[in-house]
């Protein structure tokens, strides 16, 4: 199927600086239940300001952080569609173009491998330097090719870790380890709350991709029984929004488990996502 160039390259500009610059209306109302239910006024306050510099960061379509973050791109591909490398092209125009507009802090390092370990090639002052992530592709059955637009902090991949659990033929085993493992990153992460990721996978990448799913798909207004679960648990450390105590260290968990191989461990991927994560936007092409 053809494609406009100059009109993927437009939307997915889009959708970038909505990604960047938006709380989904899902995340809106999980704001405004923990602020209705937190009894600490601190903690209270400290919503309210976040869900404030939400709603003024979508009306000027400026950046929710000052860390504008890393572009991420998950395609979905319906049966009669298909991604080529010019559709590919096109997307990566957009982000940079999107980048561009937010706009994107400049964070690229330059130089060689070496130099962009240590920095020692200095930082580009191009916001669309900043190069994306590999690309993320998955089958649906719809008819569709959709493109979601990701921008992910740094502080979440500070604190994020992907582990072997094993398992002890027991789920509590899993999700106790996951929860304690939370603990720990919300407490040291500072911009809660979180939304935590989650991929249960059989390899590093498999876990990592599923976690990238589980924002995805991710609604905070649904939680199944294991995500309630976790997210429940890892409130009573009392962390509180930024760090400063209260209810809400978790507004949601998004947990992906995908196929297991018979094994005595699963490799979980895990991302304590920031106040402002995910940060995300979708278009269809």
């Amino acid at each position: 199927m053809s494609f406009d160039y100059n009109e993927v390259v437009a939307k997915v500009a889009d959708t970038l600086v909505r990604a960047g610059s938006t709380f989904r209306e899902d995340k809106k109302e999980a704001y405004r239940r923990a602020i209705a239910s937190e009894e600490l006024p601190r903690a209270k306050w400290n919503l309210e300001t976040i869900l404030e510099n939400a709603e003024v960061a979508q009306c000027n379509r400026s950046p929710l952080c000052d860390d504008t973050g890393i572009p991420h791109v998950f395609i979905e591909v319906g049966p009669n569609r298909a991604v080529t490398g010019s559709l590919m092209s096109a997307i990566q125009d957009g982000v940079r173009e999107g980048l561009r507009t937010l706009p994107g802090r400049p964070m690229a390092i330059m130089g060689d491998d070496k130099a962009r370990i240590d920095m020692s090639g200095g930082i580009s002052p191009d916001s669309d330097a900043l190069a994306t992530a590999p690309f993320l592709i998955k089958e649906v059955d719809e008819d569709v090719l959709r493109v979601h637009v990701l921008m992910l902090g740094g502080g979440p991949a500070i604190r994020g870790i992907t582990h072997r659990i094993f398992h002890k033929h027991s789920i509590d085993v899993v999700l106790d380890e996951i929860v304690a493992r939370t603990k720990d990153a919300t407490k040291m992460l500072g911009c809660t709350p979180c939304a935590v990721a989650i991929g249960v996978g059989r390899s590093q990448y498999e876990a990592t991709a599923l976690m990238m799913e589980a924002m995805v798909y991710g609604n905070f207004g649904k939680q199944s029984p294991m995500e309630q679960y976790i997210t429940d648990k890892v409130n009573e450390t009392d962390v509180g929004p930024l760090g400063l105590n209260g209810k809400t260290t978790v507004l949601a968990t998004f947990m992906k488990v995908g196929p297991q191989r018979a094994s005595g461990v699963r490799v979980v991927a895990m991302r304590p996502g920031c106040c402002f994560e995910p940060r995300i936007a979708s278009v269809e092409l």
